[in-house]
């Protein structure tokens, strides 16, 4: 193989031109390195966040994020069959987020337990950290939280329901209808995080009220509930409360032999489940059968119902 032919003298770059691309260089990189803090340091202090999302402090330091979770104690479920209602922390879900026929964003399941028997659970959205229905969203509608919640932007969701086949515990529901508007709606406006007012042909679900929890108060099953089932929680601070007492999160579910549905799929649920049929409150599992869920604004004008299809 030839070699290539020298560079004769009008082809070489001169000396200032070598210098002048060694400066272009230098800046570039000076430029490169130094931009992208700046604008995330400019980012953080228009919309209160750092680059990873946390928010910060009145000093303008990180503050630790929330990891907000939930635990029932089936122990103590029996569906409100001793209170002769429909499950209550269904009914609290339906009131406080005007939740529309036949929706129910935190269901109450009767099913068998092994050595015979039924127990009711309690199965809201499990707000899962791998989540299947925020990888199969086309247009980013589905999101996760920094504190680990699920959310939903109606506003942005086409409805196109991929979310809700690839959701493995059935926790999505399509709005096939112009939601109801009580009077007291009259001065709600729409958010991801209380969805009231999503438009017809989107996706709706439990959204473990992070509205509420912002503002002090637990979520609307957790208040709902007579028996103290439901537990809400962070798993940062390592605590949590069913409005009565306050546990140790971590000692209260390794004691307890807590578990998640479905575990072997590896979506890392939220929600966790001490094992039980409602025994702490006099429940036989062999007593079957639950009243029906009633939604307050039936008569509403206005209200509209409609089957689930295809579920």
């Amino acid at each position: 193989m030839s070699r290539p032919e020298p560079l004769s003298e009008c082809d070489r770059p001169s000396a200032a031109v070598g210098a002048s691309r060694r400066r272009f260089l230098a800046i570039a990189a000076i430029f490169a390195t130094t931009l992208p803090a700046l604008a995330s340091r400019v980012l953080g202090e228009v919309t209160g966040t750092t680059s990873k999302g946390a928010p910060l402090d009145d000093s303008g330091q990180p503050r630790r994020l929330r990891r907000w979770t939930m635990v029932i104690d089936l122990r103590s479920c029996d569906g409100c069959q001793s209170e002769q209602k429909p499950p209550q922390c269904t009914a609290a879900c339906i009131q406080g987020h005007y939740v529309p026929e036949p929706m129910q964003w935190l269901q109450v399941y009767e099913r068998p337990i092994s050595g015979g028997g039924t127990q009711f659970v309690p199965t809201p959205c499990q707000h899962c950290q791998n989540a299947p229905c925020v990888n199969v969203c086309p247009v980013g509608a589905t999101f996760a939280t920094p504190e680990g919640t699920v959310l939903i932007d109606q506003q942005r969701c086409i409805g196109c329901r991929m979310c809700m086949a690839a959701c493995p515990y059935d926790r999505r529901f399509f709005n096939w209808g112009d939601p109801v508007r009580p009077p007291e709606t009259a001065f709600l406006t729409y958010s991801p995080e209380n969805q009231f007012g999503a438009p017809r042909g989107t996706v709706m679900k439990c959204d473990f009220c992070p509205d509420e929890a912002r503002a002090g108060s637990l979520p609307f099953c957790v208040r709902g509930c007579p028996q103290g089932a439901l537990w809400w929680g962070d798993l940062e601070e390592d605590i949590a409360t069913n409005g009565k007492e306050v546990i140790v999160l971590s000692r209260f579910l390794a004691d307890h032999d807590a578990f998640r549905l479905k575990e072997h799929l590896g979506t890392e649920s939220r929600v966790h489940y001490i094992p039980g049929h409602g025994e702490r409150i006099g429940r036989s599992p062999y007593r079957r059968g639950r009243l029906a869920t009633r939604w307050p604004w039936k008569a509403l004008k206005g209200a509209t119902a409609w089957k689930r299809s295809g579920r």
